[in-house]
């Protein structure tokens, strides 16, 4: 899957076209590589995002094409 829909699918991100810029803009890395949106994830990756001075660190559990709200945060754990 591609990482701009794993994080609108994962609700890390809100919107799909707002990943897409961030992966775009070099603040997203995979497995410590900076991956563009087109980029592919699979479960056991290890994603890192930069949000301004804030950084999000998380290992994929599992990559599913749609999942309900309440259950988005299950696809993702954060490690720190």
């Amino acid at each position: 899957m591609r990482v701009d829909k794993f994080l609108k699918v994962s609700r890390i991100i809100k919107r799909r076209t707002v990943a897409k810029e961030v992966c775009d803009g070099g603040k997203v890395k995979i497995n410590g590589r900076v991956a563009k949106a087109g980029s592919e994830v699979a479960v056991g990756d290890e994603l890192e995002i930069q949000f301004g001075e804030k950084r999000f660190h998380a290992r994929i559990k599992e990559v599913r094409e749609t999942v309900p709200a309440k259950e988005a945060d299950s696809l993702y754990e954060v490690l720190s």
